[in-house]
């Protein structure tokens, strides 16, 4: 397995084709099971993985994401010029205390393209930083732990997932940390792009379906893509082990080696309810994946 240059952590990142795989439950089996770990988790639109992990924020920072406009108020004239010029419909009128027009922007509806900044005859249009959600750093029973929150209708979240994953190698550089385990968001996105590149290893979690047999080959061609090597787990294996089989095939077909099944286990929910890692636990599927970070360490 690639892991960079000598001393550097090995970085794995657990990626799944949609929501629901049981990616994050792998992820936070991978965090009990490693040796010294930096946690990332790069799911910035639905982060889950501090429900499992119980994290105490020790530092907490604003994360800004491109720029949004702002009209002040007492210097627009009230000339209308930036509404037609607006593509996306976010400049609207509004009263003004003692009469005549004033227009504001919506800033939900902006898009920071900063158009009407360039035009206002008046220059009365600020185009300040956009705050879109926080990221912090945490103490886990793991190991410290970076994870974010995306605001509601905030953007940039590739760019946040950077800025996690940046501040999880500095601590793991910092500290001498062996491993950094990355719970990285589903699909193929610019989040799932900015979590995978330059990882040491991508371990792509589906389940035995059509869907995910799709989804699967699209993480896959993202991988060969970026030149990442991939391995793959089927999770609920047994619900269908003639998928199961067909998926292994096809993805040793598309150069990424199967090297885990776990089977179906109502225990999982059980586990995630109490807030424990599979592998805290003595369910069934416990031992699946305990062979199955063996055998990441062991690649």
């Amino acid at each position: 397995m690639h892991s960079g240059r000598p001393g550097e952590a090995r970085e794995i990142v657990v990626v799944s084709g949609k929501g629901g795989t049981g990616k994050t439950s792998v992820a936070a089996s991978f965090a009990v099971l490693a040796d010294r770990p930096v946690i990332a988790d790069c799911d910035v639109d639905a982060a889950d993985l501090h429900l499992i992990l119980d994290p105490a924020v020790r530092d907490r920072r604003d994360f800004f994401g491109g720029r949004e406009a702002v009209i002040r108020e007492a210097d627009c004239t009230g000339c209308g010029i930036c509404v037609p010029i607006c593509r996306f419909d976010a400049i609207r009128a509004a009263s003004r205390d003692g009469g005549g027009a004033l227009f504001c922007v919506d800033p939900l509806a902006c898009e920071g393209c900063g158009v009407c900044v360039r035009f206002c005859p008046a220059g009365a249009i600020d185009f300040p930083e956009r705050r879109c959600g926080e990221w912090m750093v945490s103490d886990t029973r793991c190991g410290p732990m970076v994870h974010a929150r995306l605001d509601a209708g905030g953007e940039n979240s590739g760019k946040l997932v950077s800025t996690v994953r940046q501040e999880a190698r500095r601590i793991a550089g910092e500290s001498g940390h062996l491993w950094i385990v990355v719970d990285g968001p589903p699909g193929i996105g610019c989040p799932v792009i900015a979590s995978i590149t330059g990882a040491s290893l991508v371990l792509a979690v589906t389940e035995p379906t059509v869907s995910g047999e799709h989804d699967l080959d699209r993480v896959l061609a993202l991988t060969r893509h970026f030149r990442i090597p991939a391995r793959v787990c089927v999770n609920k294996w047994d619900l269908n082990p003639a998928m199961t089989e067909r998926i292994e095939r096809r993805a040793l077909d598309q150069g990424a080696r199967p090297i885990g099944r776990v089977p179906y286990d109502p225990g999982v929910t059980r586990a995630q309810m109490e807030a424990k890692a599979v592998v805290e636990t003595d369910t069934p599927s416990a031992e699946a994946v305990r062979l199955l970070w063996q055998r990441i360490i062991e690649t």
